[in-house]
């Protein structure tokens, strides 16, 4: 973390007196994983008895792949899962409990060792991509039946292979995610989704927008899954690099209310700026280093005003008591707290 600040903080200077950046690449710059899930193809030249072909992953919308599981019987349901359990895994609009399944068969099929927890019992895996460093996304509680659903949206350093790792208490969107639905009583259900490329290590990448604009489609598209399947209108709670994607992404979900923690901004001036219907909140713990980035976006590096300035116009998320950048989760803490009432509705 302390590699990513001393980045964040030489990047946003720099730019202040060197032109023409925009033409950098940092030496470790994430290669983005997006795209339709893997195996496609395979899916694509396949065929159900009764169908002339099966939805395309690339184009097909979340409500259209629905549509097209609603019709099918049980038993091609399960043809499909056999036979292609990443893209049944991975599609946004299949049913919920078939992705769980399907993930569990891929997750084993995968045979590396880096998963293989994500198959164990009562895991309820939404989605496994392997590719790169690996995207996962996890359900904690009823994703469909529950009267309120949260999405828990990480930053840096964040992916499949690190997502069962060792972590300090109450960190990680594993651990934020299960944090938040323990403070709710377990009313509600609520998803860890490390469903994009992070940024990593020392580079430009955390200071510039390339993996957010990357990451902020894919969360419309899940963000939109999410409806097809019946699934309440989320809370997105995004945390550090993860309030840029849902900044980028403020505007085409339709996420009830939009939590930042942590945040190095948002690529936007004010809420207005966001252009969401969306009720915006934000929390900054006085101790967390994000504060000494500069807040400022140049020649596509920085990522703007700070949501916790009152003069953005987010509605305050009180964390005096947080501890550093990734303390906003602990049990006990006003944040969590307010977390919690704002996960369920219970706000004004």
């Amino acid at each position: 973390m302390r590699r990513f600040r001393r980045t964040l903080v030489a990047a946003a200077l720099t730019v202040t007196v060197v032109a023409g950046t925009a033409g950098w690449v940092s030496a470790d710059a994430q290669q983005v994983v997006t795209g339709p899930p893997p195996g496609a193809a395979a899916w694509s030249a396949d065929r159900l008895p009764g169908h002339d072909r099966l939805p395309d992953p690339a184009t097909a919308s979340p409500g259209e792949v629905a549509r097209f599981f609603a019709s099918l019987a049980e038993a091609d349901r399960q043809a499909l899962l056999r036979r292609h359990p990443l893209v049944v895994g991975n599609l946004d609009g299949v049913p919920v409990a078939l992705r769980y399944e399907a993930n569990r068969l891929a997750v084993r099929q995968s045979g590396d060792a880096r998963f293989a927890g994500l198959a164990g019992p009562g895991r309820q895996i939404l989605a496994f991509d392997p590719r790169g460093r690996g995207q996962v996304a996890e359900v904690f509680g009823d994703l469909t039946g529950a009267a309120h659903v949260s999405v828990v949206v990480p930053g840096s350093d964040s992916d499949a292979a690190t997502y069962d790792g060792q972590r300090r208490p109450y960190t990680g969107p594993r651990a934020m995610a299960r944090a938040l639905r323990a403070a709710t009583g377990d009313r509600t259900a609520v998803v860890a989704w490390t469903g994009y490329t992070t940024p990593v290590g020392v580079g430009l990448d955390a200071a510039g927008g390339r993996l957010a604009r990357a990451g902020a489609e894919r969360l419309v598209r899940f963000t939109r899954g999410l409806d097809a399947v019946g699934a309440a209108d989320p809370v997105l709670f995004c945390h550090s690099y993860g309030s840029v994607v849902c900044g980028l992404a403020a505007g085409r979900t339709d996420a009830s209310d939009l939590v930042v923690l942590g945040s190095p901004g948002m690529r936007a001036d004010s809420v207005a700026g966001l252009r969401t219907g969306a009720r915006v909140w934000a929390a900054k713990s006085p101790s967390d280093w994000i504060s000494d980035v500069p807040n400022l976006e140049f020649a596509g590096l920085g990522h703007g005003a700070d949501p916790a300035s009152p003069a953005f116009g987010a509605r305050r998320v009180p964390a005096a008591d947080v501890q550093g950048h990734t303390g906003y989760f602990v049990p006990g803490t006003r944040s969590l707290a307010a977390f919690a009432r704002i996960a369920e509705g219970d706000v004004r």
